[in-house]
């Protein structure tokens, strides 16, 4: 049976199963940033384009040189507001007349801000009066215009939808959203098995490209699929009819059925932008000025214990997927422990000499600064752990099942957690709820400024007494 009939828009799920492939659909992330900038592009248009068509009507060419300058002043101020007022977000590209309305009250806003400084500042009579009335005035009407036209090119990249959503059906009842996905849980051998890191990562695979997904299940499968959307790093909702009698907070009715929001990605599209550009920016930085120290590591542990230089391991990444992380090898190659089934320890016979020293300095994970350039990882985030990882003597999600939700975001070379002191072997299962608590209170109050703190104290606890 073909892919289309596991996961189309246009087939209902009735029909679907049997099918062992799945194609997700284009992710529209990198799309819906083209709009918005086309969008931006076509307000700084109007902007100018109305001023100076004021300029010209009102003075002739004479006019157009002090139009320029009124629409210089007041471009900055209306981009500024116009960001904050959702001029550029997902409901401007949704409705032409949505986001106009907010272009235009960000416009009257940024205009009337200019008059009143201009006024306090005494420096209105250096420009006309009626020029700049007449300017945005036609900027206005020139907007509005432009954001009429941007409707064909949101249809163009984005096409009738400018959102990717997916409806999975395991064991509900239908649900009817207009141009979304459908997938079979079962056809797609998907279950919430908290227990099974292969089972999430298939989901992970799955939700790939997707924006938002709602699960149809089975009453007593949705608390398993409700912690697994929280850590999905996705716009996710599990069908409850009864939201729809309940009226609760953070649910919607769709199609007659009831929806509770259980999760959303921590960060917007401005906010995970910066954190990236700063993980490029310090990553590359930071292997260009480290390389030297790299290649004495390099040479030492080749010469002490032969390849290979780097153990690679799979660990558990974003949103449950996994993903390779280098590290160098701090233990003898014939004793490496891939799994992660045994923690290193104080006098652990496994590590070389080199191993012991780049451990206790934290040398060893410098490498990881190529994951974060290949973005599978970030420079502050939760640590990224190895699927036999314990506390005590159980598994780590079976002491606690909030941990999947902690790959929320890509995993990091620093956390909240490590420049708390919450690292090394985790002996007792408290260990574990330390780190996971430091975790989720990281994902939970995020901010630029915050990464650059905790990457200023991870600076002093790189040596450590709980690195063996």
């Amino acid at each position: 049976m073909n892919v289309r009939s596991v996961i189309d828009p246009a087939i209902p799920p009735a029909v679907a199963g049997g099918a062992a492939r799945y194609d997700p659909p284009e992710p529209l992330e990198r799309r819906r940033l083209q709009c918005y900038l086309a969008q931006m592009l076509g307000d700084i248009l109007a902007i100018f384009a109305g001023f100076c068509l004021a300029g010209y009507l009102y003075l002739g060419n004479r006019g157009l040189d002090q139009a320029l300058n009124l629409a210089q002043l007041l471009l900055p101020v209306y981009l500024t507001l116009a960001l904050y007022n959702a001029a550029y977000s997902l409901s401007g590209l949704q409705s032409a007349s949505r986001g106009a309305q907010r272009a235009l009250l960000s416009l009257a806003i940024a205009a009337a801000g200019v008059v009143f400084v201009a006024f306090y500042t005494k420096s209105s009579a250096e420009f006309s009066r009626v020029l700049f009335t007449g300017g945005t005035m036609f900027s206005a009407v020139i907007m509005v215009w432009m954001r009429v036209q941007m409707a064909a090119v949101v249809r163009w990249r984005c096409g009738e939808r400018v959102t990717n959503e997916l409806i999975i059906y395991d064991g509900g009842p239908r649900l009817d959203w207009p141009g979304a996905f459908h997938a079979d849980a079962r056809a797609l051998n998907l279950s919430p098995a908290l227990d099974d890191p292969a089972a999430l990562n298939r989901i992970g695979a799955v939700l790939h490209g997707i924006d938002r997904v709602a699960v149809s299940c089975t009453p007593s499968r949705r608390a398993a699929w409700a912690m697994i959307l929280k850590g999905a790093n996705i716009d996710g909702e599990v069908l409850d009819d009864s939201v729809a009698q309940l009226g609760a907070h953070g649910a919607r009715i769709t199609a007659g059925h009831g929806l509770l929001r259980v999760s959303i990605g921590p960060l917007g599209l401005r906010a995970r932008a910066a954190k990236r550009l700063f993980d490029v920016v310090l990553a590359g930085g930071g292997l260009v000025v480290l390389s030297p120290l790299m290649l004495l590591v390099t040479l030492a542990i080749l010469l002490e214990d032969g390849a290979p230089v780097l153990f690679i391991q799979r660990r558990v990444g974003r949103a449950n997927r996994f993903i390779q992380v280098y590290k160098f090898r701090s233990m003898r190659a014939a004793r490496s422990d891939d799994a992660g089934d045994q923690s290193a320890s104080r006098d652990d016979e496994r590590l070389t000499r080199v191993g012991r020293f780049i451990r206790r300095t934290s040398i060893d994970e410098l490498p990881q600064l190529i994951n974060v350039i290949e973005g599978k990882m970030s420079l502050v985030g939760p640590r990224p752990h190895a699927l036999g990882s314990q506390a005590g003597d159980k598994l780590f999600w079976e002491v606690d099942q909030r941990y999947w939700q902690r790959h929320a975001l890509k995993p990091g070379l620093t956390g909240l957690a490590q420049v708390r002191g919450l690292r090394g072997a985790t002996d007792e299962e408290s260990d574990l709820a330390d780190r996971l608590g430091a975790d989720l209170e990281y994902l939970n109050g995020w901010s630029l400024w915050r990464d650059m703190r905790i990457i200023a104290a991870t600076l002093k606890v790189l040596v450590h007494d709980r690195a063996f």
